[in-house]
């Protein structure tokens, strides 16, 4: 077992514990950890490296996958469950993708693999210390006081101290990016970019080149260099939602990139190294995709190492009254109005008994129509135009006019603002008097219903 290289070092010098059978691949972490000014530890084995846990409290950890008398999976157990908080880094060997898989699903920070790159690892140890000064939690926009969401917010915390590729599964409007990006902002990568991408949004042909980059006259059209979706995320976290409508094609060239950590931009002829992290999302069954052929298990596997699950707003309805009194207090806030409406009980009512099939995004919408319906004080059950309300619409066509009732309203609301700008000659001060709202108000309207 070896001691303490730079023994006479500063204590607070972080200090890094590295378990290796292979005396090279130890020297080679000791001297490369040593450069970047860190104090480190070795051991040939799980015994030796128990030993060193118990006698010294520790940064950082590099362990082997095999050691003589265990595992890497072992030692990441161990340390999860007696020194928690302390990020351990596996080294597999090159390719061995399910080995670093698993490493991730037992709770390693991140793994590093054979032959060792040195330029990956330094981002690693940079990565990892920073764990050391992350901040407090806090709610970060995640509102509720329901048991599932106590739930989220601690797997969030646990997550953001962790490299794995996470994937997020729910409903629609249940706050999939939201999560995303407090696992971001709550990791070290926090102050690099947080870039999220829809999968579904981007034209077939042109994915390689919008995820790589591609260089100048790579195909018809690319009059410059072009740097991608993965390295505008250097050093933080790409977000990869609805990555269920990716092609197979698309699929393919993604596996690769995660796998190698390095993307070749279309036209070049070498890869160019990135330190990324991938966060997916879909509120689609990959599983089912994966079973039917229209979604590769390798990927499948690689990107959901730990799924998230995102409670729909049925599994939380005690939180409706604190969501619905954040969201008027933004809209007050958006349309100038010095106090944020208030909900009849009646209304509040309303709202706990409704489905909400598209949880806090439909009920965001509800309520900013209701805001606009309501005579700025108070919002009744009324003024909610919740789907089922309002007088009754008979025959086949009923659900699709139910459902059209708020493109109805806009439109409505549309022409009243129209034919007030005509009177006023667009003057929006005069206008905004017209209509009995704010300038403030009346400039957000026009925004939101795209009046030219």
């Amino acid at each position: 077992m070896s001691g303490l290289t730079r023994p006479d070092a500063p204590m607070s010098k972080a200090l890094a514990l590295i378990v290796d059978d292979e005396a090279d691949i130890r020297e080679l972490l000791e001297i490369t950890l040593s450069r970047m000014g860190l104090r480190t530890a070795a051991a040939g084995s799980v015994r030796e490296a128990r030993a060193l846990l118990a006698e010294h409290s520790f940064d950082l950890c590099f362990t082997d996958m095999r050691l003589p008398d265990g595992n890497g999976i072992e030692l990441v157990g161990l340390i999860q469950k007696k020194h928690a908080g302390l990020p351990v880094a596996v080294i597999t060997a090159y390719g061995s993708a399910q080995a670093a898989v698993e490493s991730l699903k037992a709770g390693a920070f991140d793994f590093v693999s054979k032959p060792i790159d040195l330029g990956q690892l330094r981002k690693l140890v940079d990565t990892a210390l920073k764990l050391r000064a992350t901040s407090e939690p806090d709610d970060g926009g995640l509102l509720g006081a329901a048991p599932v969401i106590d739930a989220l917010r601690a797997l969030i915390e646990r997550l953001a101290r962790s490299q794995a590729p996470v994937h997020i599964t729910g409903e629609s409007g249940t706050g999939k990016e939201l999560v995303a990006r407090l696992i971001h902002t709550r990791s070290p990568r926090a102050d690099a970019p947080f870039v999220p991408v829809n999968c579904g949004a981007i034209p077939a042909e042109l994915m390689e080149s919008e995820f790589f980059g591609h260089l100048k006259g790579s195909f018809t059209g690319a009059t410059r260099d072009k740097a991608g979706l993965f390295q505008a995320a250097e050093g933080g976290t790409l977000f990869l939602d609805e990555v269920g409508d990716l092609p197979l094609h698309m699929q393919v060239k993604l596996l690769r990139a995660l796998q190698e950590r390095a993307v070749r931009p279309v036209g070049a002829e070498s890869e160019i190294a990135v330190n990324v992290r991938v966060i997916s999302a879909t509120h689609k069954d990959l599983s089912q995709l994966t079973a039917n052929g229209s979604f590769r298990q390798d990927l499948y596997y690689r990107l959901n190492v730990i799924e998230v699950r995102t409670p729909s707003l049925r599994d939380r309805r005690e939180d409706i009254p604190l969501l619905a009194d954040a969201i008027l207090g933004r809209l007050a806030r958006e349309n100038g109005l010095e106090t944020a409406p208030k909900l009849e009980e009646s209304a509040l009512a309303r709202l706990r008994d409704y489905p909400f099939p598209g949880n806090v995004r439909e009920l965001e919408n509800v309520l900013e129509r209701a805001v606009t319906l309501s005579d700025g004080s108070r919002i009744s059950a009324s003024d909610l135009r919740l789907r089922g309300d309002g007088p009754t619409i008979a025959g086949p066509g009923a659900p699709a006019a139910a459902a059209d009732l708020e493109g109805q309203m806009e439109d409505i609301e549309r022409r009243a603002i129209i034919e007030a700008l005509e009177k006023a000659r667009y003057n929006k001060t005069k206008a905004a008097a017209l209509l009995g709202m704010s300038f403030r108000s009346l400039r957000y309207r026009i925004k939101k219903l795209n009046i030219e």
